[in-house]
């Protein structure tokens, strides 16, 4: 009786499965609204992107629905502070300032998450540390704004970080008529970097937030019984 021959072991992935799909672990919104499409894991084995994939990163970023929501807020925050007063005040004025930000969105997450990964060869995801200290995955996260990975996943410097969110703060003196000039565009370009920081510290313990209110609530759930 012939010995029958032995199964395949299954194909590996070429490249990396992206939040959300098959096959992934990681959830594709932090606390079910932040988008969270290019978080990785950096314990597991370096996957590349495709050029596709980059952009489809930053599709999914710039039409997931929790993202105009959050604009929303940010635009009636800058309205109660008159924030560029040449947008007005009234419908018109909101309106205004919601076109800007949803407009600061989507530039930004198509600049540092495709067009510019893709020239510059780089890996816009971010990898979480997972192990260490919290110090340790704190300065990790901050860190990550400043070195990314590229396409063959070596170190380098986050070009399309700091060269994309510029592109953006340039690109906004045509709308932000009262902060034009190099100061305001520096000013818009550090806040964005900013606000890119405080979303890696996010993705970075996102994970371990959820999983303490998860054991939380299964013991509160076990004492109510």
């Amino acid at each position: 009786m012939p010995t029958p021959a032995p199964e395949a072991a299954p194909a590996q992935p070429q490249h990396a499965i992206l939040p959300g799909e098959p096959g992934s672990t990681v959830d594709r919104r932090i606390a079910g609204v932040l988008p969270n499409y290019r978080t990785a894991d950096s314990n597991q084995p370096f996957l590349p992107l495709t050029n596709g994939q980059k952009w489809k990163i930053a599709y999914k970023d710039s039409l997931d629905y929790p993202s105009y929501f959050i604009a929303g807020v940010f635009a009636s925050i800058s309205q109660g502070n008159n924030t560029n007063p040449a947008f007005g005040q009234g419908m018109e004025g909101y309106s205004k300032r919601y076109a800007a930000g949803i407009t600061d969105q989507i530039l930004g997450n198509v600049m540092t998450e495709a067009f510019y990964p893709t020239i510059f060869r780089e890996d816009p995801r971010y990898f979480r540390k997972i192990n260490g200290s919290v110090k340790s995955r704190l300065l990790w996260a901050m860190s990550r704004t400043v070195i990314t990975k590229t396409n063959s996943g070596r170190t380098t410097f986050n070009f399309a970080e700091w060269v994309g969110n510029g592109t953006v703060a340039a690109i906004g003196n045509t709308y932000y008529r009262d902060e034009r000039g190099l100061g305001n565009t520096m000013q818009r370009l550090i806040s964005q970097v900013e606000t890119d920081t405080i979303s890696q510290i996010l993705k970075e313990f996102w994970p371990d937030l959820k999983r303490h209110f998860s054991k939380r609530k299964d013991a509160l759930a076990s004492a109510a019984d």
